[in-house]
């Protein structure tokens, strides 16, 4: 007999759980055993119409909040979310297949980490500025709608939710609809942490339904959106009529220069087990290697001894690597493209279609290495999303450039080099959001977003702040309008 499946057909709204409008049921599957978990319900624009409207509700007053009460809120917030953080973790393993070790290690983890650097932020930033006669401000932009995918449910949820209460907006999150357990445990968290109600309003529901209405949605200020290019355009377009502000943190398809003096082995190593973590479903995983040409059958020995060592399997069983991809479509989306990178004629070096041996259940690909890949082959321009590497040679240091920047998308690079100074050439040269120097690890206090496909707007720290707020300059301040107002003169034809 299975597990007993969940009821989480309920919302949260105005600080209160609350049945839909009007019931239509989804249920959320495990993806490692392709069995039910829990039932949801997707939310309609009615449901998306109360919740906006609690958000309105609560936002004068949460928005007139001083530092310290929102310093005192995230405080308490981060305390219950410490004494839930393994029953988090376990739900994103049991929702998208991460790794227990993983979501324990750093899934889970990531939200806490937005919570800490946020507290960090707000404790120093300036909201309010003198120049001259002038008083600047920065002031919360309104009501917010988030939505987010199932990769990294908490730290894509925190990196949003945490400085939109920093920055004194309320909102409404709409997570996906394949993984929302996670978000479903985090409204609780909210709820316990004493969140005034309305501030946070939690709707399940798809993308063509809750997401467009949310989106569209014209007491709706501003909607920050994480998933596909696809999702990106079409929340865009919804949002156009409105003029609403628009953030968007897309996909990628990252480079990563190994430098012929680096160390190779560990270098082609750490950046193939990079691109396979998380089953390779992370916009910012190292997908390209761009290694010297005359080195490519070096880098395909070690990136194919580093694919065969990594154990794909059940995500709470000890010793597993990477569990599965989240969902049968997204399961058939990785074999077709590793067909097509057999059929454009690159060489496969290990892994290919199917699953791994012995997994007849479950929605497992297996790492595979692509090499002697061009860089306008399919498997090199198009987000795959899986445990899918492919290794493209390069001449020089400028060649190298060129294709790491031949991309539609510019979320994040990576170089190794043994020399650093050589590494920091290099990197300024990329153009994306963020680049990864020698392995360094993604820092939480930056900014993280990208370049062109790769989305607008930035998160993480400071900038992740200023997304929520709106400028405001009050003229007059210290004068009281002493000073005369002139007219601008206007150029005649």
């Amino acid at each position: 007999m299975g597990a007993t499946v969940r009821d989480c057909r309920q919302f949260y709204i105005g600080g209160k759980w609350e049945a839909p409008v009007k019931t239509s049921d989804f249920q959320v599957i495990n993806p490692s055993n392709e069995e039910p978990i829990a039932t949801i319900s997707l939310g309609s624009s009615a449901d998306i119409d109360k919740a906006v409207a609690a958000a309105k509700h609560a936002f004068p007053a949460y928005s007139a909040t001083t530092v310290a009460e929102r310093l005192a809120l995230l405080h308490h917030l981060i305390e219950v979310y410490t004494s839930r953080i393994n029953e988090m973790a376990e739900t994103i393993s049991r929702e998208m297949g991460a790794p227990l070790t993983l979501a324990r290690s750093a899934q889970a983890p990531a939200g806490l980490a937005h919570l800490l650097e946020i507290i960090k932020v707000l404790g120093s930033f300036q909201f309010e500025e003198r120049k001259g006669s002038t008083l600047m401000r920065k002031e919360p932009i309104g009501v917010c709608g988030l939505i987010t995918p199932w990769n990294w449910p908490m730290n894509q949820i925190l990196a949003k939710v945490a400085p939109a209460l920093a920055g004194g907006c309320t909102m409404v999150l709409k997570p996906s609809e394949f993984a929302p357990l996670s978000a479903y445990l985090f409204a609780q968290i909210v709820h316990d942490s004493g969140v005034p109600a309305g501030v946070f309003n939690l709707v399940n529901g798809d993308g063509p339904t809750a997401g467009f209405a949310l989106s569209r949605h014209p007491d709706v200020d501003m909607v920050s959106f994480t998933g596909s290019l696809r999702g990106g355009i079409a929340v865009a377009t919804a949002a156009a009529p409105t003029v609403k502000r628009v953030t968007q943190e897309l996909g990628g398809k990252s480079a990563n220069i190994i430098l012929d003096d680096a160390d190779f082995g560990t270098a082609v190593g750490d950046g193939a087990t990079a691109c396979f973590r998380n089953a390779g479903q992370s916009c910012n995983a190292p997908t390209r290697m761009l290694v010297p040409r005359s080195r490519m059958g070096e880098a395909a020995l070690i990136a194919r001894a580093t694919a065969e060592a990594t154990k794909v399997g059940d995500p709470f069983a000890m010793g597993t690597s990477i569990g599965p991809v989240i969902s049968h479509i997204q399961f058939e989306k990785v074999q077709r493209l590793i067909s097509i990178g057999i059929q454009e004629g690159a060489d496969l070096v290990t892994g290919g279609l199917g699953r791994p041996e012995g997994l007849s259940k479950g929605h497992f690909a297996r790492p595979t290495v692509f090499s002697n890949v061009r860089n306008d082959m399919t498997i090199a321009q198009e987000e795959i999303f899986g445990p899918v590497l492919v290794l493209i040679p390069y001449d020089d240091e400028d060649h190298a450039v060129r294709i790491a920047n031949d991309t539609p998308y510019g979320l994040s690079g990576y170089v190794t080099s043994g020399n650093l100074e050589r590494a920091r050439r290099i990197a300024r040269r990329i153009r994306s959001g963020n680049v990864h120097i020698n392995g360094a690890r993604l820092d939480f206090g930056s900014c993280f977003g990208g370049y062109r496909q790769s989305g607008n707007g930035r998160e993480f720290g400071e900038a992740g702040l200023e997304e929520f707020l709106e400028s405001k300059a009050i003229f007059g301040y210290e004068t009281g309008g002493a000073m005369p107002f002139v007219s601008p003169k206007v150029p005649t034809a």
